[in-house]
Formats: C-alpha cells, structure tokens, sequence
C-alpha cells in the first residue's frame, strides 16, 4: 500500500484495520477461548487478509502491469536487513505472553523453525531456480513463513523433527 496512497486515505484504513482487528481477536479470545501464543492466528493471518483485501480493492490493472511493481537491488538489500532483525527478534514476539519455562521453549522452538524453514528453502531455491542460483526473496519468505507457521504453538513441547516438519510445510 505504500507509495499507492496518501495520508488520508491510509489513516482511514487504520482506523477501519484496528476496528475489525479488535472485532477478530474479541471473537477469538472470548468466544472460541483461542489461546495465540505468538500472534499467529490473530495478528498475522487477519493482517495478511486484511492487506490483501485492501490492496486489491486500489490497485488497478495498469498499475499492476507497471515496471515500478518490481524488486530492486537497494529493495531486496532492505529486504535482507529486515530478514536480520526478524531473525533476532521473532523469539521475543512469538514468547511475548510466555513465563517460565515456556520462555525458553518458545525460543528454541522458534529458532527451529526458522533454521528448518531457510534451510529447505535454500535446498528448494538451489534446486529448482533457473541456473540453479539461490533467490534471496525464498530465503526472505521462508524466514517470515517458519516464524509465523510455529507462532500458536511456539510454547508446546515440540520434537526437533517436529520443527522440521513445519519447516517444510512453510
């Protein structure tokens, strides 16, 4: 949505974004009793609709066609420092509502995940990209995608294996 709307117009989809946020995760939490521990259900998934409902709602076919919908160099080295930080900071998010001794599954289990999950996607990029070069952008969803994928149970008691299972299915 960036560089697609002004100021105005993103205010009013935070505005309409908070208000159905609060809705979704009030139905959630109290009615269905969902217990999230690391965001995934709430945050992540009614972001994920929510942008792309929005986003599809403004763009339109010729902007969608334009040569300024694509990645650069200086984007995807952004891209990459913002793969760092969520590579540091994705334990504390997922164990944000952990105590005890669940602090330190939550972290060993996100790691997990996020090691299994660029590791396939470094084997998967290799293998099937053409020349067989790696694509950072795999690496960058893969790292999101095993984050994300551990987040609602990031606090169970979870098997290495059991981490490199999620680390395919992302």
């Amino acid at each position: 949505l960036l560089g697609k709307t002004n100021i105005l117009q993103m205010s009013i989809i935070v505005l309409c974004e908070l208000i159905f946020y609060a809705i979704n995760e009030s139905i959630g939490v109290i009615q269905y009793k969902a217990v999230d521990m690391g965001g995934s259900m709430f945050v992540h998934t009614f972001g994920a609709f929510f942008g792309l409902a929005v986003s599809y709602m403004i763009t339109t076919q010729k902007k969608m066609k334009s040569d300024k919908n694509s990645a650069t160099y200086t984007s995807d080295t952004f891209a990459m420092i913002g793969t760092i930080f969520l590579w540091m900071y994705w334990p504390s998010f997922n164990g944000a509502l952990a105590d005890g001794n669940s602090q330190h599954r939550v972290v060993i289990n996100t790691y997990l995940s996020l090691t299994n999950s660029c590791i396939i996607a470094f084997i998967f990029s290799k293998i099937l990209r053409p020349k067989h070069k790696f694509n950072m952008v795999d690496i960058q969803n893969a790292t999101l995608a095993g984050g994300v994928a551990v987040g609602s149970s990031a606090d169970l008691v979870i098997a290495p294996w059991g981490a490199l299972l999620i680390g395919l299915i992302s």
